[in-house]
């Protein structure tokens, strides 16, 4: 059975998701919510540079226009 991309995030919900931005930022977090225009709202989420810790958020919303890629 084929999955589509949105089955795939439904079944991401609650685990650890790393998400790519189109200007080269990454975070890292736990997928709590998308919507139809990918917009994705992570909870401890921790901006990534170069592999290593950046940032770190309680909960963060990435705007869906700026999603290069989610990677659960």
């Amino acid at each position: 059975m084929t999955q589509r991309p949105f089955d795939l995030l439904n079944e991401a919900i609650g685990k650890e998701v790393l998400v790519a931005l189109k200007d080269n930022m990454q975070f890292r977090g736990t997928l709590k919510a998308f919507d139809v225009h990918m917009n994705i709202v992570l909870e401890n989420a921790q901006e990534l540079k170069d592999g290593e810790i950046k940032t770190k958020f309680g909960k963060l919303i990435l705007r869906g226009d700026n999603v290069l890629l989610i990677s659960p």
